[in-house]
Parts: structure tokens; sequence; C-alpha cells
């Protein structure tokens, strides 16, 4: 299954509906409204463009939409750094893009010299555009995955993807503890990612797979959220050291921006242990 790719309509209208007139300082004098947030009207009038102007633009009806209407928009419905990115990358996408396969990834040579540097006892991993790994050091793999081969990364048929492991794969989804946090985060983040290559047919099997498969997938990626995914607390029950919590922090290279090298520290005496465990092994 090939996921449809998301329009600047239809963005729009779910950003639309979580604003609320009170958000935005409009009085509503006690009327019955049918939608739940923003009417177009409304969002028209509060970003300075006409309502019919803005109709055919949730439509896909309005051709190209200049940066300062899309900057307005973004500003009355409160959106944040890496959501007005995504609202100006659909704006950016041609009507109909033709969806190509994009040949493997390679991880860059700095990525995996930073990696080597690591050693093994700070758990990385190497993570490509669509969450495929594309190298880990021993403790990383320890770490997240220790039930799927070590060698897997090396060919691109094989490569776990953290996506698919994350929803799809049962003993993955154990080891989480705050699996539901981290699922809207993955969600959320290959929104954004789609937003970004929108004619990338892997990753378009990929949403497709997981929506079919996933009933916790398929409700996330109908709510329309958008985030980065840079930093933020893993709360494991590891099957071989026990509960330990990490931070995780990603590094990302200029020459290869797809490419996340993401990092893996402990918060407290305890993990800082288990993490010694796992590295030893």
């Amino acid at each position: 299954m090939v996921m449809e790719l998301e329009s600047l309509g239809a963005y729009l209208k779910t950003r639309r509906g979580r604003v609320t007139p009170v958000d935005v300082g409009l009085r509503t004098y006690g009327t019955t409204r049918r939608v739940p947030g923003l009417r177009r009207e409304e969002l028209a009038h509060l970003a300075g463009v006409s309502a019919g102007y803005y109709t055919r633009l949730e439509q896909g009806q309005a051709g190209t939409a200049s940066r300062q209407v899309l900057d307005a928009l973004a500003g009355v419905l409160r959106l944040d750094p890496a959501e007005t990115a995504h609202l100006h990358n659909l704006a950016g996408q041609p009507a109909a893009p033709r969806l190509v396969r994009p040949r493997p990834e390679k991880p860059h040579p700095r990525v995996l010299a930073l990696l080597a540097s690591l050693g093994e006892t700070t758990p990385a991993v190497v993570l490509g555009r669509r969450g495929d790994v594309l190298a880990w050091n021993r403790s990383g793999h320890a770490l997240v995955a220790a039930h799927v081969g070590f060698d897997g990364p090396a060919d691109p048929a094989r490569r776990p993807s953290v996506p698919r492991m994350f929803f799809l794969d049962p003993l993955a989804r154990d080891l989480y503890r705050n699996w539901a946090e981290l699922a809207r985060i993955h969600v959320a983040y290959l929104r954004l990612t789609a937003g970004r290559y929108p004619t990338d047919a892997r990753l378009a099997e990929l949403i497709g797979e997981l929506s079919m498969h996933s009933r916790e997938f398929a409700m996330l990626w109908a709510k329309g959220d958008v985030a980065d995914c840079t930093v933020g607390t893993m709360l494991l029950r590891h099957p071989t050291v026990g509960r330990l919590d990490v931070d995780y922090q990603v590094w990302l290279q200029p020459e290869s921006p797809d490419h996340r090298l993401e990092v893996y520290t402990p918060n407290d005496a305890a993990s800082t242990d288990a993490l010694r465990l796992l590295s030893a092994r």
C-alpha cells in the first residue's frame, strides 16, 4: 500500500480545527458552532486574505501561495517552527508529484567516523531519512534492538526499520515504558519528513504499511501533528539489564542532513550501571 501524500489543504484543515475562537480573541456570542475550530472565513480575516482565496487554497485551487500568506496563516494557527516548515514544504509541492524510488542510503564517512569515536561506552545509532538503521555500535544495538541481527544495517535489503519495529514488533514495543509519548513523536517526525520528501516512494510505502497494520499509527497519523525530533527521554524496561532511563540527542552533519546520529546517555546512577553492563557484553 502506498500512502497518498498529504496536501496543503488537508494540513490547513487539521490545524484550523485545533484553534478555537477564544484562542485568537474572537467572540462567539454563545452561538452554536458546527466546526470545532476556526471557520474558514475567520482564519482568512485574521490572516489578512479574502475568504474566497483561503477557501480555494484549502481546496487546492489557488495555485502557489506566497511566503507572506503562509507565514500569516502560520501565525494565526499558532504553528511552531517545525509545523511552519512543514506548511512551507507542502506549499512548494507540485499538484501531482510523481513518486520515485531512491537508491539505498549510505551513511556519510564523517558520520561513521563520529560513531566510531564514541567507542562502546556510549550507545549510538545512525538513522536514515525513513528511520532505517544505517549503522550502530554494539552498545547501541544492545540497548534498542538486541533481538535483531547486529549486521543488518550492512545490507540495505535487511536494514532494521525503527518505525516498523516501534509499531509492528511486540518485542520492541515492550522495551519502552513511555511508548505512547514516543509514538506521537515518531509519527509527527515522519510527517515532517514526508513533507520534505514528497516524491519518496519508499517513504510513502512505509507510511502506508504502518497505517494498514497499526491502528495506533493510523490514529496518530490522522491527527496531522508535526514535530522535529532532536532530544528526548526514553524510559526502558530492558530484557537484560532491567529498568533504565536514558536521554537521546541527535547530531546532524551538514553534508548529510538526512542522516541522524542518535546518542543515548543515562539519567541516573542505576541507568549508568545498566549501560556499563550492556557495553561490556
